[in-house]
Order: C-alpha cells, then structure tokens, then sequence
C-alpha cells in the first residue's frame, strides 16, 4: 500500500468522538436498548477511549490489549496513592482491598470467591495446579499439539521428575462438530489417566472448544479437566461455574485490558484442600484457596485496578462487545476465504470462534508474511508456526477499537500478497 493511501486511512479511523470517562455513562445510556454490532458511529465514540499509535494498524491485541484512557487513568492514580502511603498501607489496609477484588472478580466470573485467587497470568495459574497435583509415576495427562507451549513445558518437567506420562491429540482446525471434539479426547483416555488440559479458546487459532461437553466426557471416566482460558475471560460471555470444570487459569491483561501482571486461577471448591502450594505456605487451612496465592508481594496498585477494568468492560457490556469482536473476525474472514493460495486455519463457524482468526498463505512462512505485512503494509500482526499443530500462518486479533475501514487495509494486502 502507498504511504499516502496509508495515511488517508488512518486519518479515516482517528475521527472518533472522544468519550471521557465522566460522559461514558450517559453516551452507553443513550444505546441501551440498540444492537450496536455493526454501528461504526458507536465504536467510533468507544476508540476515542483510546492512544493509538497512527504509525502502524494494530491486529495484535491477543498478546495484550492496551487499556482505554479511563482504565489507564485509575491504574496510574493507584500507583501514585501506593507510592505516597507505602508501607502503610500494605500494613493496615492491602489484606482487605485484595478480599474486596476477589469478590469483584468472582461475582464477575459468577463464582463463590472460595474458589478464586488473583495470579499473576495463565502460566501461574495453570502451572500451580500441574505442580500441586500428587503424580504418581504412570500417571497420565492428555493435552493438545495446540496448547500453550509454557503448560507443555511444565508438563514435560513433571514427566522428567515423577516419570508421568503426556498424551497428544491433535484438535481439527475444521470439525464438523463437538462430538468430534469430545471423542479425541476420550479416545486418548485410560484408566491411568488422571487430567486433561483444553483450551476454552485456542490461542493460535481462536477455536472455542465445547468445554462442557469435554467436562461431562471427562467426569463420567474419573478424570479432572484443566482449562486455559486465557483468551476467554471478557471475550465472550460464560459463568465458569456453569462448565463444571475442575481448575481454570487466565490472564487479565489480555481481552480485560488490566495491566500485565494480573491473571486468575479458579479451583472447584472440593479440589483445593488436595493441591500443594506452588510456594511454601503454613497459614491457611489445606481448604483455603488463598494457600495457593503464596507468591510474594503482588502489585496492588494493578489488583486494583482489576476493578476499574472490569467496570469499564461492563459498561460495554460481555454480549456487545463479544458481538462486535466475532463481527469484525467475520468481516474480513468473509473476504478473503475464497482467495486462492488463502488458508483459513480457524472454524468459519460463528459458534465456534469470536474476534481471533489464524490466516495462512500457501508456500509463504508466516514470519514472512508478518514482516510483509508490518514494513509494506503497515499493519502489526504476530507470525504463528505450529507445524504438528497444522497452523501456520499469522494471528489476527482485532479490538473494539478496531474499524472496518482497516480491516480492508488487511484484506487489501491478502489480496495482493495471495495473488
């Protein structure tokens, strides 16, 4: 694409109403009752909450998704009120205010706040569980050639250091449905089998995975179910107490928008008192969730501003803004699956995914295709090579600050670079 092409798009984008924090409520009280999915005028006001850099096309927010001015905001003054009162406040005052963010984010995440911790990210919480689980040698542990390669790599060490056993299936890019789904999993399941990890949402591809369905499976077979969420938590719009899941880990710096070093770890009440501490802690009852929170000293100016995040993203609304992510996937999905040399490495199904796709072009290396895509096109992407996998291609994640008028700036580039 020409620079001046270029600009003239981005120019295009930036007229966006800016929407302070104050005004926010009254802006969102005037849609109320309007679906906004497809209302450029709406997410036009929603970018203006916003920095954007104008030198480049974001498509990268799965990695993590910047916070909007009110957020940002609220984080920076909670940094400046820790600095100002330190050690006293986390004396008198930092043991209640992490009591009262837990219970926001469980009645956030529809659970009893007895069944969830503030982590640092998905590797934190999903590794404390495949560390505090008693393997036994033979034990064994299913999981798939997509998962997220930090879980792969704890769960390779415990296979060095109490000789457990890792089982890989391969998860379809296309299924035809969920029982097909729930077979692979069951097929690999037997009676030394003692958890399965799933992805809610894949993070290279973007499929959501039927986890109820594989929970269900699981459970009539004795085996626990482990869920990296990662990409899920304010995606799209579920209660983890309603996939009867065992343990479920995210990060909140992604599509919550909290600043990087929160995450979540939920444990099903009757699971917890079983675990062992990643870290050594003697204060809480072997029932306490809290024994697994043992990590140091956390941040917490960016625990609370988890509260601030979550507000903001209700205000939005679960349902509108997952709306508005799987319209956008649709929208430039829709354009270029038919191109020849254009691989689609994730379900077209709307069910089956939201705001993440995976696009590949044969005989092109994905960091190829990124390094195009950046210095040619302008337009920030991550490259995603999992061959055993069978996704090779770039990732594409927009956000609610995307427009669809750069989205055709990414589709005109597949088109160019394709042909």
């Amino acid at each position: 694409m020409k620079k001046r092409e270029f600009l003239k798009t981005m120019a295009l984008a930036s007229l966006s109403i800016p929407v302070s924090a104050t005004s926010l409520d009254s802006f969102l009280a005037s849609y109320q009752h309007q679906n906004v999915t497809e209302d450029d005028q709406f997410w036009l006001a929603i970018r203006g909450n916003y920095l954007l850099k104008p030198e480049y096309i974001n498509l990268e927010n799965g990695y993590y998704s910047m916070l909007p001015q009110p957020t940002l905001e609220a984080y920076m003054a909670q940094i400046k009120y820790m600095n100002l009162h330190a050690s006293h406040y986390m004396r008198t005052r930092m043991s209640d205010d992490k009591l009262i963010v837990r219970q926001i984010m469980a009645n956030f995440l529809k659970c009893s706040i007895q069944e969830v911790i503030i982590t640092r990210n998905t590797t934190e919480s999903l590794d404390t569980i495949i560390c505090g689980l008693d393997w036994q040698k033979g034990d064994e542990a299913i999981m798939a050639e997509q998962d997220y390669g930090s879980m792969l790599d704890m769960f390779k060490q415990q296979a060095k250091r109490y000789g457990i056993v890792n089982k890989f299936v391969s998860v379809p890019n296309h299924p035809k449905n969920d029982e097909e789904i729930v077979a692979l999993y069951e097929q690999a399941i037997t009676p030394q089998t003692k958890l399965i990890m799933v992805c809610h949402m894949i993070n290279i591809t973007g499929q959501i995975l039927p986890i109820k369905k594989i929970c269900e499976m699981a459970h009539k077979h004795g085996v626990e179910v482990m869920v990296d969420g990662a990409h899920a938590i304010a995606h799209i719009d579920f209660k983890i107490s309603e996939l009867d899941c065992d343990y479920y880990g995210s990060s909140l710096h992604k599509w919550l928008s909290v600043p990087i070093g929160a995450g979540l770890l939920y444990v099903k009440k009757e699971k917890i008192q079983k675990l062992w501490p990643l870290f050594g802690e003697a204060g809480y009852a072997d029932d306490d969730i809290r024994k697994l929170n043992h990590t140091g000293t956390h941040p917490m100016h960016t625990e609370l501003t988890i509260i601030h995040a979550i507000n903001y993203h209700q205000k939005i609304g679960t349902k509108r803004k997952e709306d508005r992510l799987r319209f956008l996937q649709q929208y430039w999905t829709s354009k270029v699956k038919d191109i020849p040399k254009v691989v689609i490495n994730t379900p077209l199904d709307n069910s089956r995914s939201c705001g993440i796709a995976n696009i590949g072009i044969k005989n092109m290396p994905p960091a190829e295709m990124a390094k195009i895509l950046l210095e040619k096109y302008k337009i920030w992407t991550v490259a995603i090579n999992n061959e055993k996998g069978k996704v090779v291609g770039c990732r594409i994640t927009p956000s609610v600050y995307t427009t669809t008028s750069e989205l055709d700036v990414f589709v005109n580039a597949i088109k160019e670079m394709s042909a």
